[in-house]
């Protein structure tokens, strides 16, 4: 649907959607089933090749009137169908900076699976993050968790979500909880070959958060779930209104994209 900025609204919880490339690498074992290669390989195209996009200036956009295309006070889920610390996109990457940081009326949240080279991408003013900027560490194993979170916990951002998607096996989140993380956002493997998501492994996570005191989040259940030793197919329009009846959630659902 259309904004009355004439900005188009996406199924993000009803934010801007804003792609300044497209096109990513595939990095671990999350990305074995990545939505967007899934998505350009039904239109015939290669997902691996990064490209910038024809809406990498949308934040700064102008309307006839001369006021912002995107206004003030907008939430903008940022690089949903690429990284933002790609490293092909680090040619591009200060002019976002630069618009992030122009557009500071704005709220922008990227996630990445590429943490680890954080201080490589930041701009000069950076400082102690800007405050306008959430980011979000993915983790879908314990691998990941050891590799990614203490470099997570120890980066300057102002703020800062975990997500565990697709989650791939029971993870302990424990050792890295704190005042620091925001939230904890979990949910399984979209898609036809979708691995399995256990439910006792998110019931897990949840206790985790509980003891830290970190609202958590079940996104959805992936196609492929398991409760109770029981194995379910679930459709794809079907997976976050099942995780929203399992009414674990202790902090209300922000995430809605695929």
């Amino acid at each position: 649907m259309m904004s009355e900025s004439g900005i188009k609204a996406t199924s993000y919880g009803g934010g801007v959607n804003w792609n300044p490339w497209h096109g990513c690498h595939k990095i671990s074992a999350g990305c074995m089933h990545c939505y967007v290669y899934r998505g350009d390989g039904r239109h015939g195209r290669d997902a691996s090749e990064v490209r910038k996009t024809n809406d990498f200036y949308l934040p700064i956009a102008h309307a006839r009137n001369g006021s912002y295309k995107i206004p003030p006070g907008s939430f903008i889920w940022t690089c949903f169908t690429s990284d933002f610390l790609l490293a092909e996109a680090d040619a591009w990457r200060s002019e976002a900076w630069r618009m992030i940081h122009e557009r500071s009326d704005c709220d922008f949240l990227f996630i990445t699976k590429r943490i680890t080279r954080f201080t490589e991408c930041l701009p000069e003013d950076w400082g102690d993050g800007y405050q306008n900027v959430s980011i979000c560490c993915t983790v879908e194993n314990q691998a990941k968790v050891d590799e990614r979170l203490p470099v997570f916990r120890a980066a300057p951002i102002a703020h800062k979500m975990i997500v565990c998607e697709p989650l791939l096996e029971r993870i302990d989140l424990s050792p890295y909880l704190g005042e620091w993380v925001e939230s904890v956002t979990v949910g399984g493997e979209s898609g036809d070959e979708a691995r399995v998501c256990d439910y006792g492994w998110i019931l897990d996570i949840r206790d985790q958060c509980l003891a830290a005191n970190v609202p958590f989040r079940f996104k959805q259940t992936g196609a492929n779930f398991e409760k109770d030793g029981k194995r379910y197919a679930i459709p794809r329009k079907l997976q976050h209104a099942q995780a929203r009846k399992a009414n674990i959630n202790t902090e209300k659902q922000i995430f809605n994209q695929d």
